[in-house]
């Protein structure tokens, strides 16, 4: 695993550019550098060496010499295209993977990335002609960055590698944070810094005369099969996923897992005995600590594991450093918690294996079963009847079923964008400073599911997912947390050959009654005891709840809240009023509260000019402690920040426009379309789905009455109430169209 970056143009002291834009990702690749200067264009590399640990330094060249490539990832399959290339007349001076795909660029062109099984970013330049080709994998497992800076381009692996570009001015992105506080995370192409943008998942891009054009390779579309049995399916994904793992341990150093209580990491664990598993938790009961329990497992299965308790103090003061490697603010508190589980692995191994993406592919994730759930509920209860009793139900004391009826109250496309919701609209006008920014999220989401149209409602909520909440947090965190300590990290249910068997299942043996992931964890019952196998989707759990309750932690976020920072942007006063509701338990206002801790957190090191160490809380409640303070750096580096930055006059011109009807072309051009193409296709606006999170997990309901009723409250009473006040808030509907007629 590497880090790459790069600048066309003319610079002064392009050399020492070059070199600092390297060197502040030197935790990518602290192994070796390597650098490529001409007249025209500088390209850096930092290495972790894995395969041909000897030769294989970057960058790398054909015979010829004139293709240059540095290259970040791993190809599986390298060795099959090697034979490949050599009997098309190529040779080799290395066993690397990398060099294998410069020669594969020479022989296909851009024709080669369907070819690759693996993950990577990567950037090519021709020396005959100028041009630069980057591309990133199917998944977007490997992170690339780009902006132009005048009409020239710079790239890199991070963000942090392009502001150290002398010429480039750095400028907050105020449409990132409305998308943030929504999703918890940014949508790509997007970036919270104006004018830098993300390579999709699935595309390359050409750079060339001033010119950038992109296109999409690769789009994840599922073809159900649904004539294909339950054994048919479990025989198919045990054989894939086994020949996965396989291709994934291929490496000169040790490779190791990370080991949760869930099926996914359980399953990857078990493939190959004696290895070293990795497990993290926190001292908060068997709620958020699974490391008796994964240590069980590996006993069971024959692998040394290596485990680390986090303390409260651990976490909070790690939160600063893990902003920084994020390049942008993500409010997943399992983040953290992935940072010490990677930094731990970082003392024993140099390459782990992940269950990522399992849930995306195979249909793991609880709320899934809304559909399902919902189903009958919609059919039989009319829309405006379901509006009257969300209406209600929002007022009601948080009791079982509550969630379920305001979460079934619209459909899919107006409810789900994804495994997180954070801020609705009317939310955010009311705690943003500059109201005007504040949008639906579901513009960001329309296209998606005008490209998923024809899927039913579980797979389109799985395509959304791939193509959003799966970039957006789960594998920019594992990226970034692993590359943090120098770690590489492998995810072999992310493989295309994988996802071929998964996109060719039935719904109904993804995702059922009885189970989420439902085959898989047929496939997984084969090597793991059945337990394990069906153990219900937990996630990554962080006691944030907890904490917030905790009144150290509550005056660490109302310091936060009270900050200069937070006034910038936010009403405080609705902010503590979010805390102080949740410090007295009246709700669960954890997961917003974090949203907005974190944001603040980043933006003060990288707007604020403040280090992470400086943000870090105190393990003690300090004496009087106030939140009044604003470092003087960050008042002077806001102050030195332009209101308007680096523009791009350059398009991005889309090629992937497919040849259909005029009316459905705008609907189906490719996601690499900036955020501002997004934003601006505009519909009906959706309502707000609600749902109960528990430290960043959603709680969905289980197949029941949607209403469980507490002793003190009476069924009778409940319904009386309910109808009186849906015809009275029925009445008062009436009233305002009368009025407003007038």
């Amino acid at each position: 695993m590497c880090g790459i970056c790069g600048f066309t143009g003319e610079s002064e002291q392009r050399e020492n550019t070059i070199r600092r834009m390297t060197e502040v990702i030197t935790h990518r690749g602290p192994d070796s550098d390597g650098y490529y200067v001409d007249d025209y264009i500088a390209m850096g590399f930092r290495r972790l060496s894995i395969i041909d640990i000897e030769k294989g330094d970057q960058p790398i060249t054909n015979e010829k010499g004139n293709l240059i490539l540095t290259y970040n990832g791993e190809i599986y399959n390298y060795k099959e295209l090697k034979k490949e290339l050599e009997e098309q007349g190529h040779n080799f001076s290395t066993t690397s993977d990398s060099e294998v795909v410069v020669h594969a660029f020479e022989e296909w062109g851009e024709d080669m990335l369907p070819k690759l099984r693996g993950m990577f970013a990567f950037a090519i330049y021709n020396k005959d002609n100028k041009s630069i080709f980057l591309a990133r994998d199917y998944f977007g497992i490997k992170p690339l960055h780009y902006t132009m800076i005048g009409d020239e381009l710079c790239y890199a692996s991070e963000i942090k590698s392009i502001l150290e570009h002398p010429d480039f001015v750095k400028v907050f992105n105020e449409k990132a944070l409305d998308a943030y506080l929504s999703f918890q995370y940014c949508p790509q192409p997007m970036t919270f810094f104006k004018d830098v943008y993300c390579l999709m998942p699935g595309h390359f891009m050409w750079f060339k005369d001033g010119m950038i054009e992109t296109q999409r390779y690769f789009e994840p579309k599922f073809k159900p099969d649904n004539q294909m049995t339950e054994e048919e399916a479990v025989d198919k994904i045990e054989k894939v996923f086994e020949d996965s793992i396989n291709a994934h341990k291929i490496a000169d150093v040790e490779v190791g897992c990370f080991l949760s209580s869930g099926v996914d990491s359980s399953y990857v664990s078990t493939f190959f005995e004696g290895q070293k598993t990795f497990t993290v938790g926190f001292d908060f009961g068997e709620k958020y600590n699974e490391i008796s329990w994964a240590k069980d497992l590996s006993e069971k299965i024959n692998v040394e594991h290596h485990s680390k308790l986090i303390s409260s103090e651990e976490f909070w003061a790690a939160v600063p450093k893990v902003q920084y490697h994020m390049d942008q603010p993500l409010a997943d508190p399992s983040c953290v918690a992935l940072y010490f589980v990677a930094k731990l692995a970082s003392e024993h191994v140099k390459v782990v294996l992940s269950g990522e993406g399992a849930d995306e592919l195979f249909g793991g994730y609880t709320c899934y079963n809304d559909p399902r759930v919902f189903k009958v509920y919609q059919k039989v209860v009319p829309y405006f009847l379901r509006r009257g009793i969300g209406w209600i139900c929002k007022r009601l004391p948080d009791i079982k079923g509550r969630d379920y009826l305001i979460r079934a109250i619209h459909p899919l496309e107006k409810r789900y964008i994804g495994n997180a919701y954070m801020y609705d609209e009317k939310e955010k006008k009311a705690i943003l400073k500059d109201a005007s920014i504040s949008t639906d999220p579901s513009k960001m989401t329309r296209r998606l599911y005008t490209r998923a149209r024809r899927y039913d409602d579980v797979t389109k909520m799985q395509y959304l997912d791939i193509n959003m909440w799966m970039v957006g947090d789960i594998l920019l965190k594992a990226d970034r947390m692993s590359m943090a300590n120098s770690l590489e990290l492998r995810v072999p249910f992310l493989d295309k050959e994988v996802f071929d068997v998964a996109s060719k299942l039935p719904t109904s043996l993804r995702v059922n009654k009885f189970n989420t992931k439902y085959a898989m964890r047929k496939a997984a019952a084969r090597r793991l005891p059945e337990d394990v196998a069906e153990k219900p989707k937990l996630g990554f759990p962080v006691p944030t709840r907890v904490w917030l309750r905790d009144e150290h932690y509550y005056n660490v976020v109302k310091a936060m809240f009270q900050s200069p920072t937070a006034e910038k942007f936010f009403n405080t006063d609705i902010l503590l009023d979010y805390l102080d509701e949740h410090y007295d338990e009246k709700e669960d206002n954890s997961r917003k509260i974090w949203t907005i801790y974190v944001f603040l957190v980043w933006y003060q090191i990288y707007f604020g000019a403040v280090e992470p160490e400086e943000i870090a809380p105190e393990t003690e409640p300090a004496e009087g402690e106030t939140a009044e303070a604003e470092t003087e750096t960050e008042t002077a580096a806001e102050e030195d920040v332009p209101s308007e930055g680096t523009k791009i006059f350059t398009p991005v011109k889309d090629t992937d426009v497919p040849a259909e009807a005029e009316a459905e072309e705008k609907a189906e051009e490719p996601e690499q379309s900036s955020m501002e193409d997004i934003a601006s296709s505009s519909g009906k606006p959706a309502e707000r789905r609600r749902m109960t999170f528990v430290d960043g997990e959603a709680e969905e309901e289980e197949d029941q009455p949607p209403i469980v009723f507490t002793d003190d409250i009476d069924p009778e009473d409940f319904f009386a109430g309910l109808k009186s006040k849906l015809r009275e808030n029925i009445e008062v509907e009436e009233d305002v169209k009368e009025e407003t007629k007038e």
